[in-house]
C-alpha cells in the first residue's frame, strides 16, 4: 500500500475508534442522566403515558389523571388533574406537560409514575405477567378540614397571606395555605389555553404573585410574635427566673448608643412590668432592653434553636428564616421585638408556636406520611424526628403560661375557644420604608386540651394593602383564622 492509501486508511480507523468510543460513552457511562433529562423527549412521552398516582389526604385523593382532549396533536396522552387546586397549590405543586413540575409533584415524581427504583420489583413483576405500569401515591398529613379553614379564612379576608397549622408533638403539617392562590389544572396540557393561564399567573404579569408559596418561601418581619422567642431566652439564660419578677425597664427606653426612643404601641404602661404583663400588653420596651441585655450571641443561639438561619424541607424546601450577625446592641434591640433584620416564614412562627407546647422540644415538621406502591403496600414512612431543644420543660410551661394570659385577658381574645386553653401572641410588623405601608397582621397560636394533649399550634400572617392602616391588628385580623384552624383540628379528635 503506497504512504497516501496508508494515511487515508489510519485516519479512517481513527474515525471509526471515535466513534465506537463516543457510541460506548452515551450508551453506558451517561446512559441514566440521558435517561432523566428533562430535555429528552421520551422520558415525558413515557411520564404521560400512563395515569400518574395520586396526592392523598385524609384517605382522598386530591389530585387525579385523565386523557389529554387534543391527543391527535399532543403525543403525551395522559394530563393531570385537581381537586380543588387553588386550596392545595402549595401542598402539591403542579405537574404540567408543557411546564414542568414543582413541590411534591416533582419530588415525589419517581413514586408518581411507578419509575422510582423501589418499584423494580413490581415493575418487573408486572412486566412479566402483561400488566400496564401504574403509578403510586404520596400520602400526605394534612387534615382536609384544618386546610379548608385555613383557606377559607385567607380568601374570606381578601389580602395576601398564608396559614401553617403543626402537630407539635409529631411536627407532621396540618394545614399549609397561601392566598391567593392558583389551579394547577389550569395550565397542566400544552394547548393554548394553558400557555395563557401559566403566563396570567406569572409574576411579571400578575402582581399578585398566585404561584409564590407564602407559607413556606415568603419571609416577613414578625413583628411582636418574635418576643415568644425573646422571652424564651431570657428564660433559659436565667435573667429573669419566672414570669412574673419585675423586670426594671424604664418608660422611656433610650436603645444603648443612641438617643433614640424605643417606642411602645399606644398609651400602654410598661415600666417595671413583668415579663408576664409586657407579653400580654406587647411592650417594645421591656423585651428590646431585655434583647439588648442578652446580647446577640444569645439572642441569636435561641432563634436557632427554634430554627432560624436555617432552611427546613417539608420535603420541599422552606426559605430560612433569619436573625442577623453581627447587631449592635440597639440592633439587637430591634431584632428582639422582631423587627430591624428578623424575617420569619409562616412554617417558621408556627414552629415557635409548637416547640411552646411541645413542653420545650421542638419537631422536624413534614408532611409526606407515606409512599406508597401501585399496590397500596408502603414504600417508605416518615418516622417523627425531634429537631432541637430550645427550652426546659419548666421554662416552656412558664411561657405556656404567658401566652395563655395573652389569650384569656390580652391582645389575643379573638382566639379563645370555649372549654380549651390557647394559648397564643399578636404581631403588627412594619413594612415599607419608616412604616409606610399597612403593617403585616400576625398570630401564632396553640390548643391545649383537657387532657393535656396540644393538637395543633398555628401561625397566621397577613399582608392586606387595603385595609384601613388603623384596623391592621394580629388579634383583629389573623387571629379569628388561626382560631378556625384549631377548631378544625380538635374536631376532628372527637
Amino acid at each position: 500500500m503506497n504512504k497516501p492509501l496508508r494515511r487515508i486508511a489510519i485516519f479512517c480507523g481513527l474515525l471509526v475508534l471515535t466513534l465506537l468510543l463516543r457510541d460506548n460513552w452515551l450508551q453506558y457511562a451517561k446512559a441514566d442522566s440521558l435517561a432523566t433529562d428533562d430535555h429528552n423527549r421520551r422520558v415525558t412521552i413515557a411520564r404521560y403515558s400512563t395515569p400518574r398516582g395520586n396526592i392523598i389526604v385524609d384517605g382522598k385523593p386530591i389530585t387525579g389523571s385523565t386523557k389529554t382532549s387534543d391527543s391527535g396533536l399532543n403525543d403525551l396522552e395522559y394530563k393531570r388533574t385537581y381537586a380543588n387546586g387553588p386550596m392545595w397549590a402549595p401542598v402539591t405543586g403542579f405537574a404540567s406537560q408543557a411546564f414542568g413540575a414543582n413541590q411534591l409533584e416533582k419530588i415525589d415524581d419517581g413514586i408518581l409514575t411507578g419509575n422510582d427504583d423501589r418499584l423494580f420489583f413490581r415493575n418487573t413483576l408486572n412486566m412479566v405477567t402483561g400488566k400496564e405500569k401504574q403509578g403510586g401515591n404520596v400520602v400526605t398529613t394534612l387534615s382536609s378540614a384544618a386546610q379548608k379553614a385555613a383557606y377559607d379564612g385567607l380568601k374570606k379576608q381578601g389580602g395576601k397571606g398564608a396559614v401553617v397549622a403543626l402537630d407539635p408533638s409529631t411536627g407532621k403539617i396540618l394545614a399549609l395555605a397561601s392566598y391567593p392562590s392558583y389551579d394547577p389544572s389550569s395550565f397542566a396540557g400544552t394547548s393554548n389555553a394553558d400557555s395563557k393561564a401559566w403566563n396570567s399567573l406569572l409574576k411579571e404579569n400578575n402582581p399578585k404573585d398566585p404561584m409564590l408559596n407564602r407559607a413556606l418561601r415568603e419571609t416577613y418581619p414578625p413583628g411582636s410574635t418574635f418576643k415568644v422567642v425573646t422571652a424564651a431566652a431570657a428564660l433559659e439564660n436565667d435573667l429573669y427566673p419566672d414570669a412574673d419578677t419585675k423586670t426594671d425597664s424604664p418608660q422611656p427606653w433610650i436603645m444603648p448608643g443612641t438617643t433614640t426612643e424605643l417606642k411602645n404601641e399606644g398609651s400602654i404602661r410598661c415600666k417595671n412590668v413583668d415579663m408576664r404583663e409586657a407579653l400580654r400588653i406587647s411592650c417594645n420596651t421591656v423585651f428590646g432592653k431585655m434583647g439588648a441585655q442578652l446580647g446577640q450571641d444569645k439572642m441569636r443561639a435561641e432563634a436557632e434553636k427554634f430554627g432560624f438561619n436555617a432552611e427546613q424541607f417539608t420535603p420541599v424546601r422552606s426559605s430560612a428564616s433569619v436573625f442577623s450577625k453581627d447587631l449592635n446592641p440597639s440592633q439587637t434591640a430591634l431584632s428582639s421585638i422582631g423587627q430591624y433584620n428578623t424575617a420569619a416564614t409562616p412554617l417558621q412562627m408556627a414552629m415557635v408556636a409548637s416547640a411552646v407546647a411541645n413542653d420545650g422540644k421542638l419537631m422536624k415538621p413534614y408532611m409526606v406520611d407515606t409512599l406508597q406502591s401501585p399496590g397500596l403496600d408502603p414504600v417508605a414512612k416518615t418516622e417523627p424526628e425531634e429537631l432541637s431543644r430550645p427550652m426546659s420543660p419548666r421554662n416552656a410551661q412558664i411561657l405556656q403560661s404567658m401566652m395563655e394570659t395573652v389569650v384569656k385577658e390580652g391582645t389575643g381574645t379573638n382566639a379563645q375557644i370555649p372549654g380549651v386553653k390557647v394559648g397564643g401572641k399578636t404581631g403588627t410588623a412594619q413594612h415599607g420604608i419608616k412604616n409606610s405601608e399597612n403593617p403585616y397582621a400576625w398570630f401564632i397560636s396553640y390548643a391545649k386540651l383537657p387532657d393535656g394533649s396540644s393538637p395543633v399550634a398555628v401561625a397566621v400572617v397577613i399582608e392586606d394593602e387595603n385595609a384601613n392602616r388603623d384596623d391592621i391588628s394580629g388579634g383583629g385580623l389573623a387571629a379569628p383564622i388561626a382560631k378556625s384552624v384549631m377548631e378544625a383540628v380538635i374536631k376532628t379528635k372527637k
